[in-house]
């Protein structure tokens, strides 16, 4: 297993063209990138830990329907068990929370025994985050896109629906342990690798102390380039100057910490281009290490859905 020391530079042959990986990149490991490119999608969702499952959805109607039918079913069968459902949600992709919000009202599913745990939110240079009127505030995402289309009569209470923020990020991961420990933890996958805003970077900090990296709780962080870039594209029509650059999130305790993780990774542009395939493979198929945070998920037992054309074999594409 590697941990997050950094990897002695190695070049790129493609041909005769040979050289290093940019500066900004923390994962310098060369090998096993291009190991993990080399995966078909044939072979993407074999895995040696039986528990870590891999499938491939093609198309994205019934990905984000079985995205909806995973949340709704959990949340149904604690409500038949009487139990509180506790659960980590990604504030994207959003249309499965349209449709989660549906079959919980044509179902007439009461949420009262519900309490949410939003991952993350954008901040400033100062951690102040956004106000409800700002168009890219996750909090007023989730609750335009999910709480509030939910019957009023079945929606889960205010009172437990949370966001990180200033005022609780020293305490967030404890909340989470005080509810008992999220049931699942629902997620993507980052272009540098990140779950959550939980960075690449962000494991130089920990050298080769894995173990601390992977106890390490909820804080306020500096986005990586890449997430910068990432949610530019998908999010604010490619203005990197409209991304924060800062945000709250989980750390890795809270992910592991879930009885149960679900991943969904949907970045398909279309026409053939994705910016998550190499990606995807290297957070399933490459080492274990803090340098590629949604590596830990391999450890752990939990879902990685792929978008079929997330899936699709890595290639050189000169358009």
């Amino acid at each position: 297993m590697s941990t997050a020391k950094t990897q002695t530079p190695k070049t790129e042959s493609c041909g005769d063209f040979s050289f290093e990986l940019a500066k900004f990149i923390p994962f310098r490991d060369r090998e096993a990138c291009e190991r993990v490119r080399r995966i078909k999608k044939a072979d993407i969702t074999k895995h040696p830990n039986p528990e870590f499952r891999i499938r491939v959805i093609e198309a994205a109607e019934p990905f984000y329907f079985e995205f909806a039918l995973d949340i709704v079913t959990r949340i149904r069968r604690a409500l038949d068990a009487g139990q509180r459902f506790v659960a980590i949600l990604p504030v994207g992709p959003t249309p499965q929370y349209e449709l989660a919000a549906r079959m919980i009202n044509e179902l007439g599913i009461p949420c009262h025994h519900v309490h949410t745990f939003n991952m993350d939110e954008y901040a400033d240079e100062q951690g102040n985050t956004p106000p409800s009127t700002w168009p890219g505030s996750f909090h007023t995402s989730m609750m335009e896109n999910f709480f509030l289309k939910i019957d009023p009569k079945l929606r889960p209470p205010l009172k437990q629906i949370h966001f990180p923020d200033k005022k609780n990020i020293q305490r967030y991961s404890q909340m989470i342990k005080d509810a008992g420990e999220a049931d699942v933890c629902y997620g993507g996958i980052g272009w540098c690798g990140h779950i959550a805003f939980w960075e690449a970077h962000l494991g130089l900090e920990f050298g080769k102390h894995f173990q601390a990296y992977k106890e390490a709780g909820a804080r306020l962080v500096e986005l990586h380039p890449m997430t910068i870039m990432q949610n530019a594209l998908h999010s604010f029509g490619g203005d990197w100057s409209w991304v924060p650059p800062k945000a709250y999130t989980i750390g890795p305790r809270d992910i592991l910490g879930a009885r149960d993780r679900s991943f969904w990774l949907d970045g398909y542009i279309g026409g053939g281009v994705s910016w998550q395939r190499f990606i995807a493979r290297l957070v399933a198929h490459g080492p274990v290490n803090a340098l590629v945070p949604g590596s830990i998920l391999q450890e752990a037992p939990g879902t990685y859905t792929i978008l079929g054309g997330v899936a699709d074999d890595v290639a050189i594409s000169m358009r």
